[in-house]
């Protein structure tokens, strides 16, 4: 009676969520590239609940993301960043300055001291490892020094 018909896919979750081929595509980013600005802006995969749904209809393992948070990455700054390395030449590094995701990150100042304390912390746990196999000297060592020069 009337209207058009829905295809069962194309309503409900189905469309709030993007594969990572897909999302990849969109943005016209390799994978490595994708995966770093996911990294830097702190997108992560979300497990959707009707994962059949969003997969239209296919029980094949997919990474997903909410698709408006892949439409708030194609207004990001560092993705022109990346895509002029790619056409300079491959043995200069690109030169982009993350000050506005740090600004992100920590609009004020007692945020960023809080995330810091999970660093310090990081660091003296290190420092206190013995020196076996497990894991590197020079990186124990190197944590030892920044804690010592932290508590003075």
């Amino acid at each position: 009676m009337g209207g058009l018909e829905q295809k069962n896919c194309d309503r409900g979750s189905a469309t709030n969520y993007i594969n990572r081929n897909k999302a990849r595509k969109k943005l016209q980013l390799s994978p490595a590239d994708f995966r770093r600005l996911c990294i830097l802006k702190g997108i992560y995969p979300h497990e959707p609940k009707h994962k059949k749904k969003v997969n239209k209809g296919s029980t094949a393992a997919r990474t997903f993301y909410l698709i408006k948070h892949i439409r708030f990455l194609l207004h990001e700054p560092t993705i022109n960043k990346f895509r002029e390395y790619k056409k300079s030449l491959k043995d200069s590094k690109p030169n982009y300055k993350p000050d506005h995701i740090i600004k992100e990150w920590y609009p004020i100042f007692t945020d960023a001291l809080r995330d810091l304390e999970d660093a310090l912390s990081m660091c003296f746990l290190f420092s206190t490892f013995p020196r076996t196999g497990e894991c590197h000297v020079q990186t124990i060592q190197l944590r030892r020094r920044l804690s010592v020069e932290f508590m003075h």
